[in-house]
C-alpha cells in the first residue's frame, strides 16, 4: 500500500505515479523474494526528519527509512487472524527525492523507484554496512533488470557522483522495528528501537 501525505500530493501531483509505483513495489518485492505486505509512506522532509529523530536519534532529514516488521528469518504476521503477513514499512521523503532526481538528471519517478528498491532490499534483510558487498551487487543487478540509474550504494562509493545538499502521517511504525537509513554521505546505520536492531 502506498500512502501519500496530502501536502506532498498537492505539491508533486501526477509526478508521483502511485499506481506505477505500486506495480514497481510488487515487482521489487518479488525480485528479492520478500513475503508480506509493504506499506510505503511518501512524505516530506519535516516528517522524515521527525521519524529519523525518533527512531535513529539523528535530527536531520534523510531520503529513505526502512522499518522491517521482524527479522527476515522469523515468521511474520499481523496476529489479527487475517492471515496476511507484514514485511514492513518504507518512508520516503519526496522533497529530498526531487532534489536528488534533479541533481542526477532523471525524473522524480525514477528516483522514487531507486529509493523504494533500496528500502525493499533492507526489508529483505540486506545490509550494505555489514554484508561485504552483497547488497550492492543485488541492488546493481536489480537496477539493471528494472532499467534504473545509479543506485544509492554506488552514489556513496563514488563521491564525485554523489548527490549533495541536505540529507534527505500516519504510517504504522512498530516500536520493535529495525530502522535503516542512508544520508548523503552514504552512511546507513542500524539503531536499536525497542531492542530489535541488527
Amino acid at each position: 500500500m502506498i500512502l501519500i501525505e496530502t501536502p506532498i500530493q498537492a505539491k508533486f501531483g501526477r509526478a508521483l505515479r502511485r499506481r506505477a509505483l505500486a506495480v514497481f513495489l510488487r515487482e521489487a518485492a518479488q525480485a528479492v523474494r520478500l513475503t508480506g505486505d509493504v506499506s510505503v509512506l511518501l512524505t516530506g522532509d519535516r516528517e522524515i526528519r521527525r521519524l529519523n529523530r525518533e527512531f535513529r536519534h539523528t535530527d536531520k532529514a534523510t531520503d529513505v527509512l526502512s522499518f522491517p516488521a521482524c527479522r527476515p528469518s522469523e515468521p511474520t504476521g499481523r496476529g489479527d487472524g487475517s492471515g496476511a503477513e507484514l514485511a514492513g514499512d518504507v518512508a520516503i521523503s519526496v522533497e529530498t527525492a526531487a532534489r536528488q532526481a534533479k541533481d542526477a538528471g532523471h525524473a522524480l519517478f525514477v528516483e522514487l523507484q531507486i529509493l523504494l528498491l533500496h528500502g525493499v532490499l533492507h526489508l529483505a534483510g540486506f545490509d550494505h554496512e555489514t554484508d561485504h558487498g552483497e547488497m550492492a551487487r543485488k541492488e546493481a543487478a536489480l537496477r539493471r533488470r528494472f532499467g534504473l540509474a545509479q543506485g544509492l550504494i554506488e552514489r556513496s562509493a563514488h563521491p564525485t557522483s554523489a548527490v549533495t545538499g541536505p540529507s534527505r502521517s500516519t504510517l504504522s511504525l512498530r516500536g520493535s522495528a529495525r530502522v535503516r537509513s542512508r544520508g548523503t554521505s552514504g552512511a546507513g546505520r542500524t539503531v536499536k528501537s525497542a531492542g530489535r536492531a541488527r
